[in-house]
């Protein structure tokens, strides 16, 4: 399934990918950049790090306890994070850095939709050196209100260090909140707060007043208001990835960084127009001009138009391939 869904996106970016999107790689900070290290091959979330600039954790959508630093300047892996105290993971799909400095793990996959009754959030705090260790986790017990269900998306506030779940399904998925507070001692209740799109990651903005969303083909910036979406969402010129995974801010705001599963998977950066909040952001960059509109408006179109026909498609063979799978 994994496989299929590959190829699918891969087929759709080589239609899709307007030319001139990817911006060449150099050696600033939280611009585009290929991941090196030959170990990561799934990597399945992605967070700025608080403590070290230009430094994305990740991890691999698998059972082991790794946690890689990756540098954006180079791609290279600066440090291996092994965590220690925790049991062994199922599913690992998203990861955030909290307020207080903590890394916070999602092992909240479960690709048979809810057969798995908990699920398990994992917490240490951001080594203050880039090297090769082994951290001591906090493990919490997570279930949800309404039954169990698999999710790919986890996000801690900035400000009020909540931590949130965004479950993925078909047909949409919903926005749930953990309590104030984790505990360590018992089962943390998440509640839903809200309906979200098919969401494979997200994250909250570093000033805590927006989320953005993705899905495999789409993402979403949201206005964050009381603990809940405030509006409807703003689409973003999310870029087309082989297996669309991840996505996060610059620490300071300004872009999106969007990555995908895959060996020598690329993470790309989207600007986002500050200026223009309610227009979608650019990949280009900064500073450079922007096309003719007659030629946005011509060759633009017809982009869209083959592109919406390939991403119906495939989410109809994806889909269908998914419901037979089951069935066998």
């Amino acid at each position: 399934m994994r496989s299929a869904l590959c190829a699918l996106g891969a087929a759709a970016a080589l239609v899709l990918l307007p030319a001139g999107h990817a911006r060449a790689e150099g050696q600033e900070p939280d611009r585009d950049f290929t991941i090196q290290d030959p170990r990561i091959t799934e990597s399945s979330g992605l967070a700025a790090s608080r403590a070290h600039p230009g430094i994305y954790w990740t991890h691999n959508d698998q059972d082991a306890p790794l946690i890689y630093g990756v540098d954006s300047r180079t791609g290279k892996t600066v440090a291996t994070l092994t965590m220690a105290g925790v049991g062994t993971p199922r599913d690992m799909e998203g990861i955030s850095v909290g307020p207080d400095g903590d890394i916070y793990v999602g092992d909240i996959g479960d690709n048979l939709d809810g057969s798995w009754d908990h699920v398990w959030i994992y917490r240490f705090p951001e080594p203050e050196t880039l090297k090769d260790q082994t951290v001591k986790a906090k493990q919490y017990v997570v279930k949800y209100a309404d039954g169990a269900r698999n999710a790919e998306a986890l996000m801690v506030h900035p400000k009020t260090g909540r931590v949130y779940i965004a479950s993925k399904n078909e047909d949409g998925g919903g926005l749930y909140a953990g309590p104030e507070r984790l505990s360590s001692s018992g089962t943390n209740v998440f509640r839903r707060v809200g309906e979200v799109p098919w969401v494979t990651d997200g994250a909250f903005s570093p000033d805590g007043d927006r989320l953005v969303l993705r899905g495999y083909f789409t993402a979403k910036e949201y206005a964050w208001k009381d603990g809940r979406l405030g509006d409807g969402g703003t689409a973003i010129g999310a870029p087309f990835q082989g297996q669309a995974e991840s996505v996060t801010y610059t620490p300071d705001g300004s872009a999106f960084m969007f990555g995908s599963e895959g060996k020598n998977s690329r993470v790309v950066r989207v600007d986002r127009d500050a200026e223009h909040p309610s227009d979608s952001p650019t990949a280009r960059t900064p500073g450079a001009p922007k096309a003719p509109a007659a030629q946005n408006q011509g060759d633009g179109q017809g982009s869209a138009t083959t592109g919406f026909l390939v991403l119906a498609g495939a989410t109809v063979l994806v889909v269908g391939l998914k419901r037979l799978f089951r069935k066998g």
